[in-house]
């Protein structure tokens, strides 16, 4: 079974490093050259909470021939439409796409592949491309999951594979409620990255802030609305509720949700969020496909969603630079709150 991550960036080149170290054979396949060479010549180099090398095959699309039977795909969603209709014909007869990319980016794909060929995946997990061939983990090794599901037509078989490769890595939690999974990851995006990004820091800047954490509850509180309105029931996040854990209705349950925050978030306090690797690389960043996603399907079905519009606004100006990423810019939702 031919296998490639294509996208392996920060988050693939710690994927391909560890299914290559667990003997799967797995073509890395980036665009960035110096990338790509450094894998070559080096090996990927993981380092963070873990810190190991092996030998990985890696490859520019340029390079790739053949047909493939598992892609695992892991690019920003910006040039989907591009990246996937490039991908089809290199897919065998049974082949599937494993979008683990953020958002809810299975429809589209499922457009152009077909249903029976896109499978969808959630990455419990953070990871930062720290130098051409090195990735950092940034979440504790214990604390690693995935969660994975397929749309209409997908094979047993297909979805078997797919699970086993990943379970190479860490534990694999398959979901019939596929959109559920993808709503909850969606929760946390926009919350840890959409916040994360506005102030310019990690994941544990957001949750351990007494201010941030304000903004936080609330903008996970939209989130729960608009899915819930969308007809998502909002699947467990590692075990743990987040709707029971974070969904308020009192002021007294909403304090108890941010005195919470720090605690549910610890494990993964060290992710800088990837729209921030983005802009601090003057690349332009997901934001439409997080905290967007959550302001139009709330448009759509009627949920206002203040805290999130302002996380695009806010985001979009940064991204043009005509704002800072600085900590002080969690003051510009004071009056929301």
């Amino acid at each position: 079974m031919r296998c490639a991550i294509y996208g392996a960036g920060s988050l693939g080149t710690v994927l391909g490093a560890y299914l290559t170290k667990g003997g799967r054979s797995v073509e890395l396949i980036n665009r960035n050259k110096a990338h790509v060479a450094a894998l070559r010549e080096n090996g990927a180099h993981i380092t963070g909470t873990v810190d190991f090398t092996v030998p990985v095959t890696a490859l520019t699309p340029e390079e790739m021939s053949g047909e493939y039977d598992i892609v695992f795909l892991m690019t920003k969603q910006l040039h989907n439409r591009e990246v996937v209709t490039f991908l089809k014909p290199m897919l065998s007869d049974n082949g599937v796409i494993v979008t683990m990319q953020n958002g809810i980016p299975e429809p589209e794909i499922a457009e152009i592949v077909g249903k029976e060929h896109t499978v969808g995946c959630v990455v419990e997990w953070g990871a930062t491309l720290s130098a051409p061939g090195e990735s950092t983990l940034t979440s504790d090794p214990d604390s690693l999951s995935f969660h994975m599901g397929g749309m209409e037509g997908v094979s047993d078989e297909a979805l078997r594979s797919v699970k086993e490769i990943l379970e190479i890595m860490c534990p694999v939690h398959y979901e019939e409620n596929l959109i559920g999974a993808r709503w909850s990851k969606l929760l946390i995006n926009a919350t840890f990255s959409g916040l994360g990004t506005v102030v310019g820091g990690l994941f544990g800047d957001v949750s351990e802030d007494k201010d941030a954490r304000k903004v936080a509850v609330r903008c996970m509180k939209e989130c729960i609305d608009v899915g819930h309105a969308a007809g998502a029931t909002f699947t467990p996040v590692q075990g743990k509720d987040i709707t029971k854990l974070f969904y308020y209705k009192s002021a007294p349950k909403r304090v108890f949700a941010e005195l919470l925050l720090p605690i549910a978030m610890k494990k993964h306090r060290e992710i800088e969020p990837s729209m921030l690797q983005d802009l601090r690389h003057g690349k332009p960043c997901e934001i439409d496909a997080i905290n967007g996603v959550v302001c139009k399907w709330g448009q759509k079905c009627g949920v206002p969603t203040p805290i999130n519009d302002r996380i695009v606004e806010i985001v979009g100006k940064q991204q043009a630079g005509q704002m800072p990423l600085a900590k002080e810019n969690i003051r510009l939702f004071d009056d929301l709150l």
